[in-house]
């Protein structure tokens, strides 16, 4: 006789995955859940022992090791602890390119009126001072920022001037575009170990497609190559963005990244906000991208089978979530939601928004994930009514679709997201696009972890140790 413990399942082809609130997980012939919750599993199977051994059932009514088990829940939550570390400053909508699948809906580098006011800056640097989070990253975006390079020198000399007293741990991030960076702007990054945050597309033909502008790629390697001179080759790390051009490039995409000295890529779809919102059929490019996604890791496991060591960063994160017991800090895969717990943002026109997503809304007028102003309480702002209106639908473990869901741990809540492709933050798990496309990475994932253990598991193990 023994004691079931709660654990979630999903039927996948010939087998059934099992997982729990804890992180662990196993893979088991079909049917198995059946004789599992029917007490036919016998102590004499491996398969018992697994479960044991996993946390999926118990000998006694209360586990001799409920203490471990807490502690592991608590660990795997413990990106909780320090509340909002990641504070996001849009310092300017005006940008220098022309991306044709623009999320932040960015306006022409010579328009005025788009830029953040000095006072605004620093009454938000006071605000993000008022977290508890001992490690306080700032992330300056536009836009491009670099636009206003004197304005964002100004924010981070006086965060140090605060930090003189607060003693917190700094961290200050430029997503820039790295198309026009100066030397000036450069030495100042360099004094106060900033790193640059850029984004690469791909080969040539398809960075400047995406970019709007046929001399974009030139510019972007040339800045490239110009942060690394100044600040050294960790300090850059770059994002792309799959278009639906980019559909049809998998390695091509990979091999631009490894040609221009880069040894990981982010493999980011498309998000549905800015111009990127009239896509017309975002169910269908979905599915193409979740096709494109295993093309380009088969080719990246390929890579690394022979000698390279290549990651893909999306992967490896959902990995340390299958494989390790630690949180991670990517907001997109947390429950509850990085909106508000792991990030704010401070936006240029003086309104703090609930995440970088929140304010992207925002630049097609429509403001319901704006907390208040940048001048407003903190306690108004990070505990008042918007954000406790949140609170009911930012944990996968409360929401329906989610709460009995398999990858439930693993995947995360996004209120604002459901928002946007449904009209209800709440959202609907069976129509949701976002969701389809989180499970099928995920559930391919785990069918490499079962069907090719041998291949990749060093592999996986080698991207998420750190030892890369």
């Amino acid at each position: 006789m023994y004691f079931l413990l709660p654990f979630h399942f999903q039927p996948v082809e010939h087998k059934e995955i099992l997982t729990n609130d804890l992180g662990d997980y196993l893979i088991v012939p079909r049917g198995s859940v059946l004789r599992i919750v029917n007490r036919d599993v016998s102590p004499a199977e491996e398969l018992y022992k697994d479960l044991l051994a996993s946390f999926f059932i118990s000998e006694t009514p209360v586990p001799h090791l409920l203490d471990n088990m807490a502690t592991r829940l608590a660990t795997r939550k413990s990106f909780l602890d320090g509340f909002t570390a990641l504070h996001i400053f849009v310092m300017t909508l005006r940008c220098n390119q022309n991306c044709i699948y623009c999320q932040a809906s960015s306006r022409d580098s010579s328009l005025k009126g788009c830029d953040m006011k000095e006072s605004d800056l620093m009454t938000a640097i006071d605000l993000m001072f008022r977290s508890p989070a001992r490690h306080l990253t700032m992330e300056f975006q536009g836009g491009e920022p670099t636009l206003v390079s004197d304005l964002i020198q100004k924010g981070i000399l006086y965060a140090e001037q605060k930090n003189q007293t607060e003693c917190r741990q700094m961290t200050y991030v430029i997503c820039s575009n790295s198309v026009n960076v100066s030397d000036d702007f450069l030495d100042f990054c360099k004094q106060y170990n900033a790193v640059f945050s850029t984004s690469l597309d791909g080969p040539e033909y398809l960075h400047n497609h995406n970019r709007g502008k046929t001399d974009s790629y030139q510019k972007v390697i040339a800045g490239i190559a110009k942060v690394r001179a100044a600040l050294g080759a960790d300090k850059v790390s770059a994002l792309m963005t799959t278009s639906e051009a980019s559909l049809s490039y998998p390695r091509e995409i990979i091999d631009a990244y490894r040609e221009n000295g880069f040894h990981s890529v982010f493999l980011r779809a498309l998000n549905p906000y800015g111009l990127a919102r009239d896509n017309n059929d975002w169910p269908a490019y979905f599915d193409a991208f979740v096709e494109f996604y295993k093309q380009a890791l088969e080719y990246i496991l390929e890579l690394n089978k022979q000698g390279e060591v290549f990651v893909e960063e999306f992967t490896a994160l959902i990995l340390k979530k299958i494989l390790t017991p630690f949180p991670i800090g990517f907001v997109d895969l947390q429950t509850p939601a990085g909106i508000i717990n792991g990030v704010i943002v401070y936006n240029y026109d003086g309104y703090v928004y609930a995440s970088d997503e929140s304010r992207m809304l925002a630049e097609n007028r429509d403001y319901t994930f704006r907390l208040g102003r940048i001048t407003d309480k903190y306690e108004d702002l990070f505990y008042g009514k918007k954000a406790q209106e949140l609170s009911r639908i930012w944990s996968t473990e409360c929401i329906a679709g989610c709460s009995e869901c398999a990858y439930q741990s693993i995947c995360g809540a996004d209120p604002v997201r459901n928002y946007s492709t449904q009209g209800d933050a709440y959202g609907y798990r069976p129509g949701s696009t976002i969701c389809r496309k989180n499970k099928a990475i995920i559930e391919y994932i785990f069918q490499l972890l079962d069907e090719r253990t041998e291949e990749v598991l060093p592999i996986f193990m080698n991207w998420i140790s750190g030892t890369r």
